[in-house]
């Protein structure tokens, strides 16, 4: 890489790590797993950094590397594993800590679903994209996105009662 498409790449990185990690961090549910992500997203985009002409583009072309990465890597996952803390946060008060508690039961309950619902879930809720865009982010149908939508809210709602609780409250 050249010294100006280095620099380039330098800056991006420093400017949009933090994000890219937290898009990670939901996506995976396991802080060492969303920093190996991230790392291999931004590896396999410097491969590409030449051809990127786009500025604007870059951002949304390493969240698709890195949702495509989280996709391969579920696939091939043979068996999912469930962890179930048996813990539940207490009850939200008024005041600051509001929206932490949120966020701690938030990461809790995604942790709960499986790599494909909380893929879903991030997608379409925290990335706010469309079912069309998640459907070709992951290479499937808009009918399977949406069933899968509805069914990974469904198994939230199951194993994540206090969410609904903090949204009386919230």
């Amino acid at each position: 890489m050249d010294p100006g498409f280095e620099a380039a790449f330098r800056d991006f990185v420093v400017g949009r790590s933090g994000a890219l990690f937290r898009t990670a961090y939901l996506l995976t549910g396991e802080r060492h797993a969303a920093e190996d992500l991230v790392q291999s997203a931004l590896a396999k985009t410097a491969a590409k950094w030449r051809g990127l002409r786009d500025p604007a583009a870059i951002e949304g072309y390493v969240r698709r590397v890195m949702y495509h990465e989280q996709v391969s890597w579920w696939r091939r996952r043979s068996r999912v594993a469930e962890v179930s803390t048996g813990w539940l946060p207490d009850q939200a008060r008024d005041g600051h800590a509001d929206g932490a508690d949120l966020r701690v039961m938030m990461r809790a309950a995604l942790g709960r679903l499986t790599p494909r619902q909380r893929t879903i879930l991030v997608l379409r809720y925290f990335e706010d994209l469309s079912e069309t865009e998640i459907a070709r982010v992951l290479g499937i149908r808009v009918g399977s996105v949406r069933s899968q939508i509805h069914r990974s809210l469904e198994r939230l709602k199951q194993t994540a009662p206090e969410l609904t609780i903090m949204r009386e409250f919230g």
